[in-house]
C-alpha cells in the first residue's frame, strides 16, 4: 500500500464536461498514466459562490453534476466534490494527496471563468505542478480562427466562412475500462465537502428533469439529425413545432462535446443538405460569440461598442417585473417569457423577441435581462448569452442595427400565425379567436365575454404602446431624448 501512495498522481479537473466519452483532459490523462505507470483521479470544485441562490440554471446544472457523479460511481471511479475557495481546494490537494503530479483540464477562458483558470494556473506554477488545458466545449479556441493579418474577427458571416474552411478535431476515443483500472483508490478528499452537496445542495434542488444524462443525450441527437435535420432550417424559427435540437443543455454542461455534434451534422450533409448547414453555422455561432467574449472579457458587464457605454436605460422595476412574469400584454413575449420561467429553456427566436421588447419596447438595460437569463436558463452559455443579448440590444459586435426594432406582434404573426404557441404558455388566451390572438386587446367587448377573457382582468392591456416606444429607443441611440 505505501508503495501505491508514492506513484505519480494525476488528477483530472471536471467543471462543465460531464461526460466520460470523447472528453479532452481526461483522454490525455489516461493516456499520460498508462504511458508513465501512474493513476489519477477526479474532482469536481463546487464555489461556495455558486450556491447561495438555486433557481432552474442551477438547479438542472447540480442535477447533471450528481448523475455523472453515479455514472462515475458506476464505472468503479470516484468523483471528489472538494468545496471552498479556489487556492484553499487546491492547497487541500496538495497537503492531502501523495504524489500529484499534474493536473489536467479543459479550457473555459474567456469572462469571469478564463481570470479563475488564469489564477489556477499560477497557483500550480508556484506549487511546480505541471498543468495540461484543452479546447474542449468548442470546435475552434478563440485564437484558431483570424484574419489574415493575425486579428480577430468582429462580424460574423466572414468569421462563418474562415471556420468553415478549418479541419473540425476527431472525437477521441477513451477505453471506459481502463479508466477504472488506472483510477487512484483515494479517501475523500473533502468528505464534508461531498456531504454539503448532497445534503444541502441537491436538497435545495425541486426542478423535475426527464432528460439528463449522456444516453438520452445521444438519444436526443440522433432522433433529431434522422427526423429533423432536413427541415431544420424551414422550420426552426416557428416555436410551436419540434424542429430544433434541445441539445443546449447538454452542449452546456458538458453531457455530449460539440465534436459529437459536429460530425452527426456533417455525416449527413448529403441527404439534409441546407438543413445540416444552417443547423452547422449554429456551432459557428457558438463559438464566435465564445471568441468575442474571450476578446472582451468585460461583455457581461459592458458594451463591446463603445459608442453606447452611455445610454439612458429606464430603470422601471414596474416594467422589468412585468416582462420576467409575461405579463406585457403582449402574448408572444409573454408566452416566451412563461416558456422560460415553467420549463427552463426559450425557443431561440423568442430569446430575441423577448430580449428585442425588454430594451426597444421597454427601454430597460440589457444586463438586467442578461441576468435573468442566466437564472433561468439550463443551458445558459455566458458568451453565447452576452452576446445574444448584446445582439439585441444593439450594443454588440455585429448587432442589429439599433433603428431595426422588432414588432412584437408582427414577430408574433410571423411564427406563430394561429397562435399554438400562445395558448400553450398563455392559457388565459385559449379560447381568443385567431383573429385576435396577437392582439387580444381589440377584441370586442362580447368577443371578450365569449373567450372568458376580459382584457384588464383575465389578461393585461399592453404595456406600452409599441410605435411610441420604437420612436423613443431610436433617439435614445442617437441622443436625442
Amino acid at each position: 500500500m505505501a508503495e501505491k501512495e508514492q506513484r505519480e498522481r494525476y488528477a483530472v479537473w471536471f467543471r462543465s464536461d460531464f461526460r466520460l466519452e470523447d472528453q479532452a483532459a481526461l483522454y490525455h490523462a489516461l493516456e499520460t498514466v498508462r504511458h508513465k505507470g501512474g493513476e489519477w483521479f477526479a474532482f469536481f470544485h463546487l464555489e461556495p459562490a455558486f450556491t447561495e441562490s438555486i433557481d432552474l440554471h442551477h438547479d438542472y446544472f447540480f442535477r447533471t453534476l450528481e448523475h455523472f457523479r453515479s455514472s462515475c460511481k458506476e464505472a468503479g471511479i470516484h468523483l471528489h466534490i472538494v468545496c471552498g475557495e479556489l487556492e484553499e481546494v487546491l492547497e487541500r490537494f496538495h497537503k492531502t494527496v501523495p504524489g500529484w503530479k499534474a493536473v489536467f483540464f479543459n479550457r473555459d477562458d474567456a469572462g469571469v471563468n478564463g481570470n479563475r483558470d488564469e489564477q489556477a494556473r499560477a497557483w500550480f506554477d508556484d506549487h511546480n505542478i505541471d498543468y495540461f488545458d484543452y479546447e474542449d466545449a468548442h470546435l475552434h479556441g478563440p485564437g484558431e480562427i483570424t484574419k489574415q493579418d493575425g486579428t480577430h474577427y468582429k462580424v460574423f458571416t466572414p468569421y462563418a466562412k474562415a471556420w468553415g474552411k478549418e479541419h473540425k478535431p476527431e472525437c477521441y476515443d477513451i477505453d471506459i475500462r481502463a479508466l477504472a483500472d488506472y483510477h487512484a483508490d483515494l479517501e475523500p478528499i473533502h468528505e464534508k465537502g461531498e456531504t454539503f452537496f448532497t445534503e444541502e445542495v441537491l436538497s435545495r434542488c425541486s426542478g423535475e428533469w426527464k432528460a439528463i444524462g449522456p444516453e438520452l443525450a445521444k438519444d436526443r441527437l440522433e432522433t433529431f439529425m434522422d427526423e429533423r435535420l432536413t427541415s431544420y432550417k424551414d422550420e426552426r424559427d416557428l416555436p410551436d413545432r419540434a424542429a430544433t435540437s434541445r441539445l443546449s443543455p447538454y452542449l452546456k454542461t458538458g453531457v455530449l462535446s460539440p465534436r459529437q455534434v459536429y460530425h452527426s451534422a456533417a455525416a449527413r450533409r448529403e441527404d439534409a443538405g441546407s438543413g445540416a448547414e444552417t443547423y452547422i453555422t449554429e456551432l459557428a455561432w457558438r463559438d464566435f460569440y465564445y471568441m468575442i467574449h474571450y476578446f472582451y472579457p468585460d461583455a457581461k458587464d459592458q458594451e463591446v461598442s463603445a459608442q453606447y457605454r452611455n445610454l439612458d436605460w429606464n430603470d422601471s422595476e414596474k416594467y422589468f417585473n412585468v416582462w420576467k412574469e409575461g405579463r406585457t400584454g403582449f402574448p408572444i413575449v409573454d408566452a416566451g417569457m412563461r416558456q422560460l420561467n415553467e420549463t427552463g429553456w426559450m425557443h431561440n427566436r423568442l430569446r430575441m423577441i423577448t430580449a428585442s421588447f425588454l430594451t426597444k419596447d421597454f427601454h430597460i438595460d440589457w444586463r438586467k435581462g442578461e441576468q435573468y437569463f442566466q437564472q433561468k436558463l439550463i443551458d445558459y452559455d455566458a458568451s453565447s448569452n452576452i452576446g445574444g443579448w448584446q445582439w439585441a440590444a444593439s450594443v454588440g459586435t455585429d448587432a442589429v442595427p439599433y433603428f431595426r426594432v422588432f414588432n412584437p406582434t408582427t414577430q408574433g404573426k410571423r411564427f406563430d400565425p394561429e397562435g399554438t404557441f400562445i395558448r400553450k404558455y398563455v392559457p388565459e388566451l385559449e379560447r381568443v379567436p385567431d383573429k385576435y390572438i396577437h392582439e387580444p386587446s381589440k377584441m370586442p367587448e362580447e368577443v371578450q365575454m365569449e373567450s372568458t377573457c376580459v382584457i384588464g382582468e383575465d389578461y393585461p392591456m399592453p404595456a406600452v404602446d409599441h410605435k411610441t416606444q420604437r420612436k423613443k429607443a431610436i433617439e435614445m441611440f442617437k441622443g436625442e431624448n
